[in-house]
């Protein structure tokens, strides 16, 4: 199969479900006012609550929500094949994953920036709303520490890459204070000076590292395993404009222009997808790189990308305290997960133009590859052109960036093939990164609301100081201590199942929500029909892991964290459906139910 033939339909598909299906959600199920003012206008404090122009929200949380999922995990999920992965990628964000990310935000934004616990206590109740704030700390630090141990395995003893992302950090403060401060609302100028200075450090990326500061940058795995949670640490303290949004916003401009240029670049090259549609893993549970059967583990390891539990905790978090108007809902949520939703497909075509024989043997350890009895074809040239071994370099990451290379490569030559891996690299770790920051921050939300809640009251203060360092440190701790020794084939797993266990649980808020305040019950079907496919599918995959990958492996630390959040979930749920029924008893005898359609004036929290 032709990759430009895939690349056509997904970008046909995605646009038509914008249009329409987009634009059904928040017309007729949410019925947005563009009239109604938002938080960031209603609660402006110029740190957490900031106005912001709908593209820079845009861009902030489509950084904040393309993590490492829509990369690493097609990339992954490959061993099954193309289709299954475009398959799922595609449905999956049309019909649960954007609708998922749309209706948490436009929830938050009524709710005055609320948290999902917050949330869940006001829709469901008491019982649901702290079930979900244990549930979401569990789930947070599992998944800040999945979507990092991606990039120490991209990133370790490779400083070129390492001066890069290290040189992104000062350039999104300058931007940062050049958009607010030094020349305020000159977006276009602050943009064009991130950009070029970004590609500035990666022309003089090799450079530096061959004189004699590289070593500052040579980092050993054990180094990053201190520098990624000291960084989620600093970016959960500053305030959200000066590094956090700029730095996402300038990392948006890279992610989207790079995803879009690759699209050029295979249109350009038309390279044949020379994996399998089907590969012979896709009938067995023991494959090398993905543990488990095509269904459920295409539904977990492809996580962010076509549906993600991550996600909500950004639409409940940063952005519905930054967005301007409920008007931009539909372009912020909706559209960013579509984007995402492209971006996945790009790292399928990028992983599976490979040879089958070099997508295995970088993708796997040396033992495993020589037992599955495939030949290497190009694996020795691209290791040369790239300047580095990539024969089990494991984890996804090396196989996107090489797959990236290759294609823009062949459009623009292959004597630039290391600095188009570099360029991949750093676009990976960028995406990551701005996840990390995000996720830690919206961390230090929750732990706030609910230690403010149940422990002491000046915690749910976001300006009480002692509060913010505090719970800032207890996050990044927490998902640092979990990515000490770590590696992805034993984070991912459980990563994958707690990020769709979290977008399981929003589904039902989101259903419990859509029968409360829509005008026909019949549009609870939206979410009600992904929900469905994601509690089968999620609660299989957790009882799957434990019992034949971590029990048999000894790992009861996580056979306990699966059971605690299969157990909180299954709380959740029960709660949420007893609710359903409830309120759709309530609106038959025609008693009014709506919570968030109530005037701005009565849920100001005040």
């Amino acid at each position: 199969m032709n990759a430009l033939t895939l690349v056509i339909a997904a970008a046909c598909i995605l646009m038509l479900a914008y249009r329409f299906y987009g634009a059904f959600m928040v017309t007729k199920v949410l019925v947005i006012d563009e009239n109604r003012i938002t938080p960031a206008h209603r609660l402006n404090d110029g740190q957490n609550f900031v106005p912001t122009n709908k593209w820079v929200v845009f861009g902030h949380h489509f950084a904040a929500i393309a993590g490492a999922g829509p990369l690493v995990g097609p990339v992954l999920a490959a061993q099954f094949g193309y289709l299954p992965g475009a398959i799922w990628i595609l449905v999956g964000a049309v019909l649960g994953g954007a609708v998922h990310d749309m209706i948490i935000l436009f929830a938050s934004v009524r709710y005055n920036g609320r948290s999902l616990s917050e949330i869940a206590k006001e829709e469901i109740g008491k019982v649901s709303g702290l079930t979900t704030g244990i549930a979401i700390l569990f789930i947070l630090v599992l998944a800040m520490a999945g979507l990092a141990v991606v990039i120490v395995g991209a990133m370790k003893n490779n400083p070129w890459g390492s001066f890069i992302i290290t040189m992104t950090i000062p350039i999104a403060l300058l931007v940062g204070l050049y958009m607010y401060k030094i020349r305020p609302g000159k977006i276009g100028e602050a943009s064009a000076l991130g950009v070029a200075l970004v590609f500035l450090s990666i022309w003089a990326g090799q450079a530096v590292v061959s004189s004699g500061f590289g070593f500052i940058f040579n980092w050993s795995e054990q180094m990053m395993w201190i520098i990624l949670p000291v960084y989620g640490l600093v970016a959960a303290i500053l305030p959200v404009w000066l590094l956090l949004a700029p730095r996402d916003y300038i990392s948006s401009y890279l992610k989207i222009g790079t995803i879009l240029m690759l699209a050029v670049g295979i249109i350009w090259v038309h390279p044949q997808i020379v994996m399998p549609a089907i590969t012979e893993f896709a009938r067995t549970a023991n494959g090398p790189i993905v543990k488990g059967p095509i269904w459920p583990f295409v539904s977990i390891s492809i996580a962010c990308g076509a549906i993600s539990g991550f996600h909500a905790l950004i639409s409940s978090g940063t952005t519905p305290k930054i967005i301007n108007s409920e008007k931009d809902i539909q372009i912020v949520g909706f559209g960013g997960m579509l984007m995402e939703a492209f971006v996945a497909i790009m790292a399928l075509i990028a992983a599976t133009v490979l040879q089958p024989g070099d997508y295995f043997a970088i993708n796997t350890a040396p033992k495993v590859f020589a037992t599955l009895n495939m030949q290497t074809v190009d694996l020795q040239s691209l290791s040369s052109m790239v300047g580095m071994d990539l024969a089990g370099r494991t984890g996804g990451a090396v196989t996107l960036a090489v797959g990236m290379a290759h294609v823009f490569s062949q459009m623009l030559g292959t004597n630039l093939m290391k600095y188009w891996y570099q360029f991949g690299i750093m676009f990976e770790a960028l995406f990551i990164l701005t996840t990390i920051d995000a996720g830690t921050r919206v961390g230090r939300y929750i732990l706030q609301d609910f230690l403010g809640r149940y422990v002491y009251k000046p915690f749910s203060s976001i300006h009480w100081w002692p509060g913010v360092i505090i719970t800032s440190a207890a996050i990044s701790g927490a998902w640092g201590y979990m990515l000490w020794g770590g590696n992805v084939s034993s984070i991912w797993p459980i990563f994958g199942v707690s990020n769709q266990l979290l977008a399981t649980i929003v589904l039902s808020i989101g259903t419990t929500i859509i029968l409360r305040n829509s005008k026909k019950m019949i549009y609870a079907w939206t979410t009600l029909v992904p929900f469905t496919y994601m509690v089968v599918t999620v609660f299989y995959a957790g009882l799957w892991s434990m019992m034949n990958q971590y029990m048999p492996a000894h790992d009861y630390v996580k056979v306990g964290l699966i059971v605690i959040m299969l157990v909180l979930a299954a709380v959740i749920l029960i709660d949420g459906v007893r609710k359903w029924f409830e309120i759709i008893a309530e609106r038959k005898a025609g008693h009014p139910t709506a919570t968030i359609s109530l005037p701005a004036s009565s849920i100001t929290g005040k």
